[in-house]
């Protein structure tokens, strides 16, 4: 059994190697993180996040077929010489990315057995060292302007951790998209975590606490992870890792997302257009335009339902 060092976490790791299937067709020949939410792909926010959360190197867990995640994070030379020959300046600032500091790493899940199994891809990586896990398809905060994952560290290390996990109210009829945490105890804004169960069906959950795809980690959930069992679909879940750390008595703890640190769910296209809508309202530079777009639009489809409901009325 692995000790908790307790260290400065400067590590994370970031799964991404997931099939995507219910952003299909969009995501037949690109991956679900490389999707634009306004004018960047879901992944470069989760990066920038945790860049601004102290993380100095990151792990990506990839697949087959997620060779843009790696091209994306790769300098390209041929492409800031054409912008700089073309006096393009405007638009090589928005390969700054390119620059961020912190050193990107790459491994395969060979085969898509869930994010437990995911995680245990990163063993080697992690070595012996808490670390973080940021879930690719999730950003927090408007623009990933969050801080929770720092405030996650240092509650991690303040008390001496296993696990720490980020969460957020869910509607109670949500409750079967989402890990579910148990809550006991808690003190400014953290709580203890008793019980955790994976996509638990609306009116059966311990609470609407959903886990919110940012975790801090022992290397002790590796040996957890070896312990669970696959569930009906073969996946090994990190909710039953997770909990069967809270049965040995360590301590996982929850911290609760500000309002204004909400979590963005990319895994659907109801959440994806809404993402993307309110993330382009805000964009500095096309924000203002943009909503008087969608103002427009949203009047003229005002004006079309009355003009039917007008003529209904008259042909009744």
């Amino acid at each position: 059994m692995r000790g908790i060092v307790q260290e400065v976490i400067r590590s994370a790791i970031v799964p991404v190697a997931g099939w995507g299937t219910r952003m299909l067709p969009a995501t037949k020949s690109q991956p679900k993180e490389m999707l634009t939410v306004a004018r960047k792909p879901i992944v470069q926010y989760v990066a920038e996040e945790l860049v601004r959360n102290g993380i100095e190197q990151i792990l990506f867990i990839t697949s087959r077929n997620k060779t843009a995640i790696e091209n994306h994070f790769d300098t390209d030379p041929e492409l800031a010489r054409l912008l700089d020959s073309a006096n393009r300046r405007e638009l090589a600032r928005e390969l700054l990315f390119e620059q961020l500091h912190t050193k990107f790493f790459y491994t395969r899940q060979r085969v898509q057995r869930g994010l437990g199994d995911a995680i245990l891809c990163s063993e080697n990586f992690a070595g012996e060292q808490p670390f973080v896990v940021a879930l690719g398809d999730s950003i927090l905060g408007l623009h990933a302007e969050s801080k929770a994952v720092a405030r996650m560290v240092e509650l991690f290390e303040a008390k001496h951790a296993t696990c720490v996990v980020a969460v957020e109210q869910v509607p109670a009829e949500e409750t079967s998209h989402y890990g579910i945490v148990q809550i006991a105890d808690g003190d400014a804004g953290y709580y203890r975590v008793v019980r955790l169960v994976e996509k638990p069906p609306a009116g059966l959950a311990p609470s609407n606490l959903a886990i919110a795809g940012r975790y801090v980690f022992s290397p002790l959930i590796f040996d957890m992870i070896r312990r669970v069992k696959p569930d009906d679909r073969g996946e090994i879940q990190l909710t039953d890792a997770i909990q069967a750390t809270c049965e040995e008595g360590k301590r996982v703890l929850a911290v609760c997302l500000p309002s204004n640190e909400k979590r963005y769910d990319i895994g659907n296209f109801p959440s994806y257009f809404e993402t993307f809508v309110e993330f382009a309202l805000a964009d500095p530079e096309y924000g203002p335009e943009f909503r008087k777009v969608v103002e427009r639009l949203l009047a003229a489809g005002v004006r079309k339902s009355e003009d039917k409901s007008h003529k209904a009325e008259v042909s009744g």
